[in-house]
């Protein structure tokens, strides 16, 4: 897989320029701002861009932007969005618009290998990957018209880990129950927020939709 780092803080890009290469990505580019990262992207097409939110010249949205316009261009483009500290309109504006092949990690996860590898490796997949942190903010939240209200603690948990991009074996190990257990609640789930049959994978992506519609309500 073909990789494009743009973050700023060069340490950091570099960090994850090795630990990639290391595990069988091949890194083509390294940038420091938004436009350098799209003349990257537009000449040298990555399969997958791993961008800092914040980036010069204003050190606030520009990553984000960038990202967004970069998928309009490149609908094959897979995203991964590395933040400092939990924003999670922007991880809810790049999720709703382009779900698949999409991820939103904070930056302190980069050093957790383990954790940050599969992110990557989900999303170059064309699976999704965001951040606990992120997941339990956005999960956290009370909107009027609440589209989980109807779930248990335990539908919660299950839908927090499909959130981050968790598949249903993935599951099985991080909350100790069975095969049967967790497709019962994955399907009570679906059924919940109303979700008719299809693909899994399509009414995993639609689940965590619904909610984070109601979220930005």
């Amino acid at each position: 897989m073909r990789v494009v780092i743009a973050d700023d803080a060069v340490l950091l890009r570099e960090g994850i320029a090795r630990v990639l290469s290391e595990n069988g990505y091949e890194v083509v580019a390294q940038v420091g701002d938004p436009v350098a990262l799209t003349e990257a992207v537009d000449s040298l097409r990555p399969d997958l861009a791993i961008v800092d939110v914040r980036m010069p010249p204003t050190f606030t949205d520009e990553g984000t932007q960038a990202a967004i316009a970069l998928r309009a261009e490149h609908p094959d483009l897979r995203i991964l969005v590395l933040s400092q500290i939990v924003e999670a309109r922007h991880a809810l504006r790049l999720f709703r618009e382009t779900p698949e092949g999409f991820g939103y990690l904070l930056k302190d996860r980069v050093v957790q290998l383990d954790d940050f590898l599969d992110a990557v490796h989900r999303v170059g997949r064309g699976g999704t990957a965001i951040d606990p942190e992120v997941v339990a903010q956005l999960l956290g939240r009370k909107p009027a018209d609440d589209p989980l209200a109807e779930l248990t603690p335990r539908e919660r948990e299950v839908l927090g880990l499909i959130a981050e991009g968790r598949s249903n074996k993935a599951l099985c190990a991080k909350l100790f129950l069975s095969p049967k257990t967790i497709e019962t609640h994955v399907n009570s789930i679906f059924l919940k927020l109303g979700l008719l049959p299809a693909p899994d994978d399509h009414r995993r992506v639609l689940a965590v939709l619904a909610y984070l519609r109601g979220s930005a309500s």
